[in-house]
């Protein structure tokens, strides 16, 4: 069940240079459709990332975004936008996906992008944050990075398949990230009923007599 997004705060999602920008695409196109203002901005390499991967390019994305609902976007420099300072309240932020690098720089404290420095205004601020990591396999170092992330109460979301929910595309994968990552961030209460694990399927019962 949705949480009512009246009066919501702008909700930030973050893109960095990692594989992964069809969730990215999917996680802006739902909390549009939820009517939750969205601040975005992407770094140079996530949209060089975004024009090997999806099949319209970023600055088509943008126009629909921008014609789908509430949306702003910031280039990733900009580092004088709103949502670089702490006085500026928004709900929370999602990093989508979320590169190694800028995993290590949140943990490290380097605001030297937008990205970066929206993040740890989250941080500081004790708001939701949400990463979205993309790497495989992972070094001591990237798990140590996110240990030290999640202790500080960061939600450290991999986009990984529900096998047990036998998803039967790409598609099926992408939303149940997705539906996951507005959970975390507290914008739905629960996930959908087809998204659920239920336990194990009972066999039919026969008949007595």
């Amino acid at each position: 069940m949705n949480r009512t997004t009246a009066g919501i705060k702008p909700v930030v999602v973050g893109i960095s240079g990692a594989s992964g920008s069809a969730i990215a695409s999917r996680l802006i196109d739902a909390l549009l459709a939820m009517n939750a203002p969205v601040i975005a901005t992407a770094s140079s390499a996530a949209r060089m990332v975004w024009q090997q991967e999806m099949d319209h390019s970023f600055g088509e994305a943008l126009e629909q975004w921008q014609s789908a609902g509430d949306f702003t976007y910031h280039p990733p420099g900009d580092l004088a936008a709103p949502i670089a300072s702490g006085t500026f309240a928004t709900h929370g932020m999602a990093i989508v996906p979320c590169s190694m690098s800028t995993v290590a720089a949140i943990a490290h404290g380097f605001s030297d992008n937008l990205i970066r420095r929206a993040a740890d205004v989250c941080i500081k601020e004790r708001r939701p944050l949400t990463l979205v990591p993309r790497e495989t396999p992972l070094s001591a170092i990237h798990l140590e990075n996110m240990a030290s992330l999640a202790r500080l109460g960061i939600t450290i979301l991999p986009p990984e398949p529900p096998f047990y929910l036998k998803p039967q595309s790409l598609d099926d994968v992408v939303d149940f990230v997705v539906n996951r990552a507005l959970a975390s961030l507290g914008l739905i209460d629960a996930l959908p009923d087809s998204m659920r694990y239920e336990g194990p399927a009972r066999p039919p019962t026969r008949p007595r007599g």
